[in-house]
């Protein structure tokens, strides 16, 4: 099945990481896939530790897209589409259960990403396949495709009164 948690409120790749630990709990085999993250976010250590789960590359090195130059988006956009071609080819190759593409939807809108590739490896993905993807603003033809969508709604962030993202809670 096909999941989205989506959103401006926080909590939407905490909730998938949650599915994706269940998941590897009942010996599940996923493919953590992460976008427009470093090798540094903090889920990162544990989840490359837990059994059943395979976390893919990610950068040492990011900048945020908004500070990001038209060199600098041309070559992470490069860089997004090999993690996202290679992902692909694995989960369809290999025996995995779940794919999690975290921030896949904020690749997109940033234009790192095709939505026309998305949309046709989700709408194709095979059958037993759980697709978890998480990010701000999903195509709306992606969101038709999904049999779980939650949207995570800000109501109150501390980045409201100017405070910076931290690091082990926001990233």
């Amino acid at each position: 099945m096909i999941h989205i948690y989506y959103g401006d409120g926080k909590g939407k790749t905490t909730a998938a990481i949650g599915l994706a630990v269940r998941a590897a709990g009942s010996r599940m085999r996923v493919l953590f896939v992460q976008f427009l993250k470093t090798e540094f976010s903090g889920e990162r250590h544990t989840l490359s530790h837990t059994e059943n789960i395979t976390l893919t590359f990610a950068p040492v090195e990011l900048k945020f897209t908004y500070e990001m130059d038209e060199a600098e988006k041309q070559k992470a956009a490069i860089m997004f589409r090999k993690i996202f071609d290679d992902a692909v080819t694995t989960v369809l190759t290999q025996k995995y259960d779940m794919i999690v593409l975290d921030e896949i939807f904020s690749a997109v809108e940033a234009e790192m990403l095709s939505e026309h590739d998305v949309y046709e490896f989700v709408s194709n993905a095979p059958k037993n396949l759980e697709v978890v993807m998480t990010g701000h603003n999903p195509p709306e033809r992606i969101l038709e495709l999904a049999d779980y969508v939650t949207e995570m709604k800000k109501i109150k962030h501390p980045y409201d009164k100017g405070v910076q993202a931290r690091f082990g809670i926001e990233f």
